[in-house]
Protein backbone atom coordinates (compact mmCIF):
# COMPACT_ATOMS: atom_id res chain seq x y z
CA UNK A 1 0.00 0.00 0.00
CA UNK A 2 1.41 3.36 -1.03
CA UNK A 3 1.45 6.18 1.47
CA UNK A 4 0.94 9.83 0.64
CA UNK A 5 3.90 12.18 0.55
CA UNK A 6 2.58 13.86 3.67
CA UNK A 7 2.36 10.53 5.50
CA UNK A 8 5.81 9.54 4.23
CA UNK A 9 7.29 12.77 5.62
CA UNK A 10 5.48 12.27 8.93
CA UNK A 11 6.89 8.73 9.08
CA UNK A 12 10.38 10.04 8.29
CA UNK A 13 10.17 12.66 11.05
CA UNK A 14 8.92 10.00 13.46
CA UNK A 15 11.90 7.77 12.64
CA UNK A 16 14.28 10.70 13.25
CA UNK A 17 12.61 11.44 16.60
CA UNK A 18 12.66 7.79 17.70
CA UNK A 19 16.28 7.38 16.57
CA UNK A 20 17.24 10.55 18.43
CA UNK A 21 16.00 9.04 21.68
CA UNK A 22 17.17 5.45 21.10
CA UNK A 23 20.66 6.49 20.02
CA UNK A 24 20.99 8.52 23.24
CA UNK A 25 19.85 5.54 25.25
CA UNK A 26 21.79 2.76 23.48
CA UNK A 27 24.47 4.43 21.36
CA UNK A 28 24.72 4.46 17.59
CA UNK A 29 25.76 0.82 17.41
CA UNK A 30 23.50 -0.33 20.24
CA UNK A 31 20.41 -0.67 18.07
CA UNK A 32 19.95 -2.21 14.66
CA UNK A 33 17.78 -0.86 11.89
CA UNK A 34 15.14 -3.56 12.34
CA UNK A 35 14.60 -2.71 16.02
CA UNK A 36 14.79 1.02 15.37
CA UNK A 37 12.17 0.89 12.62
CA UNK A 38 9.99 -1.40 14.73
CA UNK A 39 10.14 1.15 17.56
CA UNK A 40 8.97 3.78 15.06
CA UNK A 41 6.09 1.51 14.04
CA UNK A 42 7.45 0.81 10.56
CA UNK A 43 9.12 -2.03 8.71
CA UNK A 44 12.83 -2.20 8.00
CA UNK A 45 12.07 -2.03 4.29
CA UNK A 46 10.74 1.49 4.71
CA UNK A 47 14.11 2.68 6.01
CA UNK A 48 15.90 2.88 2.66
CA UNK A 49 13.02 4.82 1.12
CA UNK A 50 13.62 7.53 3.71
CA UNK A 51 17.38 7.53 4.40
CA UNK A 52 20.55 6.89 2.43
CA UNK A 53 22.14 4.92 5.27
CA UNK A 54 22.16 4.45 9.01
CA UNK A 55 24.91 7.10 9.05
CA UNK A 56 22.53 9.53 7.31
CA UNK A 57 19.92 8.82 9.98
CA UNK A 58 22.54 9.18 12.73
CA UNK A 59 23.44 12.67 11.47
CA UNK A 60 19.80 13.74 11.24
CA UNK A 61 18.92 12.23 14.61
CA UNK A 62 21.94 13.95 16.16
CA UNK A 63 20.82 17.29 14.79
CA UNK A 64 17.33 16.66 16.18
CA UNK A 65 18.69 15.70 19.61
CA UNK A 66 20.87 18.80 19.80
CA UNK A 67 18.00 21.04 18.66
CA UNK A 68 15.89 19.51 21.40
CA UNK A 69 18.63 20.22 23.94
CA UNK A 70 18.92 23.83 22.76
CA UNK A 71 15.16 24.20 23.09
CA UNK A 72 15.35 22.95 26.68
CA UNK A 73 18.01 25.56 27.41
CA UNK A 74 15.84 28.30 25.88
CA UNK A 75 12.83 27.15 27.89
CA UNK A 76 14.85 27.26 31.13
CA UNK A 77 16.18 30.72 30.26
CA UNK A 78 12.69 32.06 29.49
CA UNK A 79 11.38 30.69 32.79
CA UNK A 80 14.04 32.50 34.85
CA UNK A 81 15.11 35.72 33.10
CA UNK A 82 16.52 37.06 36.38
CA UNK A 83 19.12 34.26 36.50
CA UNK A 84 19.24 32.52 33.12
CA UNK A 85 22.60 30.83 33.67
CA UNK A 86 21.39 29.55 37.03
CA UNK A 87 18.29 28.17 35.32
CA UNK A 88 20.33 26.30 32.71
CA UNK A 89 22.67 24.91 35.35
CA UNK A 90 19.71 24.08 37.59
CA UNK A 91 18.18 21.68 35.12
CA UNK A 92 21.38 20.51 33.42
CA UNK A 93 23.26 19.67 36.62
CA UNK A 94 20.28 17.96 38.25
CA UNK A 95 19.71 14.34 39.19
CA UNK A 96 16.60 14.30 36.99
CA UNK A 97 18.63 15.28 33.93
CA UNK A 98 21.39 12.85 34.86
CA UNK A 99 18.84 10.04 34.94
CA UNK A 100 17.25 10.95 31.57
CA UNK A 101 19.01 8.56 29.24
CA UNK A 102 16.67 8.92 26.25
CA UNK A 103 15.96 12.64 26.48
CA UNK A 104 19.06 13.92 28.25
CA UNK A 105 22.05 15.74 26.85
CA UNK A 106 23.14 14.15 23.57
CA UNK A 107 26.71 15.39 24.06
CA UNK A 108 26.97 13.34 27.24
CA UNK A 109 25.07 10.36 25.88
CA UNK A 110 26.89 10.10 22.56
CA UNK A 111 30.09 12.14 22.81
CA UNK A 112 32.51 9.23 22.77
CA UNK A 113 30.48 7.48 20.04
CA UNK A 114 30.55 10.58 17.85
CA UNK A 115 34.34 10.60 17.94
CA UNK A 116 34.21 7.35 15.91
CA UNK A 117 31.51 8.47 13.48
CA UNK A 118 31.60 10.11 10.07
CA UNK A 119 32.33 13.76 9.46
CA UNK A 120 28.60 14.22 8.74
CA UNK A 121 27.64 13.05 12.23
CA UNK A 122 30.49 15.07 13.76
CA UNK A 123 29.25 18.15 11.87
CA UNK A 124 25.79 17.70 13.42
CA UNK A 125 27.33 17.65 16.88
CA UNK A 126 29.66 20.52 16.12
CA UNK A 127 26.71 22.69 15.12
CA UNK A 128 24.87 21.86 18.34
CA UNK A 129 27.95 22.43 20.49
CA UNK A 130 28.54 25.80 18.85
CA UNK A 131 24.91 26.74 19.54
CA UNK A 132 25.38 25.84 23.22
CA UNK A 133 28.56 27.91 23.40
CA UNK A 134 26.78 30.85 21.77
CA UNK A 135 23.94 30.70 24.30
CA UNK A 136 26.38 30.53 27.21
CA UNK A 137 28.42 33.41 25.74
CA UNK A 138 25.32 35.58 25.64
CA UNK A 139 24.37 34.63 29.20
CA UNK A 140 27.73 35.67 30.63
CA UNK A 141 28.25 38.62 28.24
CA UNK A 142 31.65 40.07 29.09
CA UNK A 143 33.21 43.15 27.54
CA UNK A 144 35.33 40.97 25.25
CA UNK A 145 33.61 38.51 22.93
CA UNK A 146 36.69 36.29 23.07
CA UNK A 147 36.64 36.25 26.88
CA UNK A 148 32.93 35.35 26.92
CA UNK A 149 33.50 32.57 24.38
CA UNK A 150 36.42 31.17 26.38
CA UNK A 151 34.39 31.16 29.58
CA UNK A 152 31.43 29.64 27.74
CA UNK A 153 33.63 26.84 26.44
CA UNK A 154 34.95 26.18 29.96
CA UNK A 155 31.41 26.19 31.38
CA UNK A 156 30.10 23.78 28.75
CA UNK A 157 33.10 21.49 29.28
CA UNK A 158 32.53 21.54 33.03
CA UNK A 159 28.82 20.82 32.71
CA UNK A 160 29.28 17.98 30.21
CA UNK A 161 32.12 16.48 32.23
CA UNK A 162 30.25 16.67 35.51
CA UNK A 163 27.11 15.11 34.07
CA UNK A 164 29.15 12.35 32.42
CA UNK A 165 31.05 11.55 35.62
CA UNK A 166 27.84 11.68 37.63
CA UNK A 167 26.32 9.08 35.31
CA UNK A 168 29.22 6.63 35.41
CA UNK A 169 29.75 6.19 39.16
CA UNK A 170 27.76 3.90 41.44
CA UNK A 171 28.19 5.97 44.61
CA UNK A 172 25.18 8.33 44.77
CA UNK A 173 27.03 10.77 47.05
CA UNK A 174 29.93 11.02 44.63
CA UNK A 175 27.52 11.39 41.70
CA UNK A 176 25.80 14.29 43.46
CA UNK A 177 29.11 15.84 44.45
CA UNK A 178 30.16 16.04 40.78
CA UNK A 179 27.01 18.00 39.95
CA UNK A 180 27.25 20.34 42.94
CA UNK A 181 30.98 20.96 42.53
CA UNK A 182 30.51 21.81 38.86
CA UNK A 183 27.80 24.31 39.72
CA UNK A 184 30.02 26.05 42.25
CA UNK A 185 32.96 26.04 39.86
CA UNK A 186 30.87 27.59 37.09
CA UNK A 187 29.68 30.37 39.42
CA UNK A 188 33.32 31.04 40.35
CA UNK A 189 34.33 31.09 36.67
CA UNK A 190 31.63 33.60 35.80
CA UNK A 191 32.48 35.80 38.79
CA UNK A 192 36.21 35.86 37.94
Amino acid sequence: MRVSRIQAEENRQNVINVASRLFRSRGFDGIGLKDLMEAAGLTQGAFYKQFESKEDLAAQASTRALESATLRWSTAIAAAPEDPLGAVMGFYLSTDHRDEKMDGCPIVALGSDVARQSSEVKASFEGGIKAHIEILSRLIAETSDEESRSKAMAILSTMVGALTLSRVVNDPDLAQAFLETASRQIRDTVAA
